[in-house]
């Protein structure tokens, strides 16, 4: 499999509780650009892996919620689709050399790992997933209408059952929280 470009910045020393979380990283961004049809070898993401005050400081910042989520995403160009449900536009040659940045991806340690004992998940499976879906979010996925959350989420089923990775959103119809 040809791999993404994931530059990782490891903020928060607890990170080492999800072993080769550069693999997980790599993993899940490839996955995300596989599951919206591009070639993953073309793109590169910068993961930030912090605590949960960095993250509700960047929440409070760039969403104004002042509390801390489990991940947050920047993407590099407005990529939304033309209609609820229908696949968002390629990203455009940013004219680098090498693979073409399409934006940050933050993940909160502590959030992270509550969720997962929560939802009674391993961790590093939870961090995959929400890795995963920040990417989609790089590539102008969303979850804002019922169309829009059926397709980010039939991608992320999808990419996570190649991993043996159960479908988080089949928590949602035994009535446990899905993140």
């Amino acid at each position: 499999m040809t791999e993404t470009q994931v530059e990782l910045t490891i903020e928060e020393p607890g990170w080492e509780v999800v072993p080769d979380l550069a693999g997980a990283a790599t993993t899940a961004a490839t996955l995300a650009l596989q599951g919206a049809g591009l070639s993953p070898a073309e793109y590169s993401i910068s993961v930030l892996a912090c605590s949960d005050s960095r993250i509700q400081g960047l929440n409070t910042e760039f969403r104004d919620k002042a509390a801390p989520t489990n991940v947050l995403s920047w993407p590099a160009y407005d990529l939304a689709p033309a209609a609820p449900g229908e696949a968002p536009p390629t990203p455009p040659d940013s004219h680098f050399d090498g693979p073409n940045p399409i934006g940050d991806v933050a993940i909160a340690l502590q959030t992270c790992i509550h969720e997962a004992k929560i939802a009674e998940i391993p961790l590093k499976n939870h961090v995959i997933h929400l890795i995963l879906h920040g990417s989609l979010h790089l590539l102008g996925f969303d979850h804002e209408t019922d169309k829009d959350a059926a397709r980010m989420e039939g991608i992320e089923s999808q990419a996570l059952a190649k991993l043996g990775i159960a479908d988080p959103y089949a928590q949602r119809k035994r009535g446990q929280p899905v993140f």
